[in-house]
């Protein structure tokens, strides 16, 4: 399908990351009609841990991809180490959440790119470079309004899906007055770039906890790494947002950083954002729209599971939408397409974003990092089990959705 053909579909969907794209892969698969409009023109840069945990490897075979994924030269990542402050560390082995597999270190640039040219394989009209805003009819969502090269253009959508990430460039406009807004106790900005020189410990990712914040260091593609840091906005401020003096005065006073970092120089031009919340948004913000990826939750990056979370958000949504088309192309369906959906997400994700939320505040307590590496570091069994609690039943609902 061409975008002259039509200016109605089935499915719009506003954001082309792993969320979006997963989404309008498995439903034009389905013969679901799919429009898909990004903002950026791929390929492009995307501030991300860029750490793919092994269970995502089952989206990729699902949606085609698995093959390109592969062959993209990414790093093989068998552990994650944890670093205290001082030094102690411990490990979490990637085997555990999926026996005999490997995580694996990919940029986002290259990963975005090979989903984006699987949707255009699969049938989805695809729309680079443009601005998507609501079209309501009353608190119906009837479509959405795209602006490209100056030109606007309305397009009619059964379902409009917000993919855009933590922006939630859609919902936003919908959502009441501190309505689901989980805001920290006190503001972090991330920081994200590519390095060269860096002495991260061969297969693994390192996750380094020093004062008021958390980063994480791991090979992708081409020899290099990426590191991605999250620290507190006000040492942010006081260090003249300089991405490169808050690494060296917040990040590397963790003894581990200071040793991989100390030789380490950018390769990419440094990232950053704000953020303003974790935890669980509006699901279904109005009649006709539904948010997946980070637009519906945000999963603290530590546990490494935002990746797979984006993916398989994707596909809940599509399972959601592909049984009720026929009645939603007649005017009915979307109540039982938003329960389903809401039902199926709480399901399969609140257990995690609670168990990660309440990791994510231990992470902030002074000294606790070293306590808690020190206390769990001889004992695996209590280890494993908190660390499969941030993917809880996610190889068991795998299975059977591809059973």
């Amino acid at each position: 399908m061409t975008l002259a053909s039509s200016n109605s579909f089935d499915v719009a969907i506003a954001g082309a990351g792993p969320a979006g794209t997963s989404a309008a892969i498995q439903l034009a698969s389905r013969g679901a009609r799919v429009l898909l409009i990004e903002e950026k023109k791929f390929p492009r840069a995307k501030l991300c841990g860029e750490f793919i945990s092994p269970e995502c490897l089952a989206h990729f075979k699902r949606l085609g991809v698995m093959d390109q994924m592969s062959a993209a030269g990414g790093a093989l990542l068998s552990e994650t180490i944890f670093y205290s402050r001082r030094g102690h560390s411990l490990a979490v082995p990637s085997e555990w959440f999926k026996p005999g597999a490997n995580a694996l270190g990919l940029s986002r640039r290259e990963m975005d790119h090979q989903l984006l040219a699987r949707a255009k394989n699969v049938g989805v009209a695809i729309l680079e470079g443009a601005h998507a805003t609501l079209v309501l009819d009353g608190k119906k969502m009837c479509g959405i309004r795209v602006k490209s090269g100056g030109v606007s253009r309305d397009y009619e959508a059964l379902i409009t899906i917000d993919a855009t990430g933590r922006t939630r460039a859609l919902a936003r406009h919908l959502d009441r007055p501190r309505a689901n807004r989980r805001r920290n106790i006190r503001p972090l900005v991330a920081f994200k770039a590519h390095l060269e020189n860096t002495r991260v410990a061969e297969g693994a990712c390192e996750i380094y906890f020093y004062k008021r914040g958390y980063g994480g260091l791991s090979g992708v593609e081409g020899g290099a790494s990426n590191l991605c840091f999250i620290v507190a906005a006000k040492d942010v401020r006081r260090y003249n947002s300089d991405p490169e003096v808050v690494l060296r005065e917040i990040v590397m006073k963790n003894s581990r950083a200071a040793y991989t970092l100390g030789e380490a120089r950018a390769l990419s031009p440094w990232l950053s954002v704000s953020l303003e919340s974790f935890g669980r948004r509006t699901l279904v913000p109005a009649r006709g729209l539904i948010t997946v990826g980070d637009a519906a939750a945000f999963i603290d990056p530590f546990t490494g599971s935002g990746m797979l979370m984006a993916l398989e958000s994707g596909q809940v949504a599509a399972e959601a939408i592909t049984p009720q088309l026929p009645l939603l192309r007649q005017g009915f369906g979307f109540e039982s397409l938003a329960n389903d959906y809401q039902a199926e997400y709480s399901r399969r994700f609140q257990s995690r974003l609670r168990v990660s939320g309440l990791l994510r505040r231990a992470a902030f307590v002074p000294h606790l990092d070293e306590a808690a590496i020190l206390f769990l570091g001889n004992r695996s069994r209590l280890r494993r089990k908190l660390a499969q609690a941030t993917r809880r039943s996610t190889s068991r609902e795998l299975r059977t959705s591809s059973g």
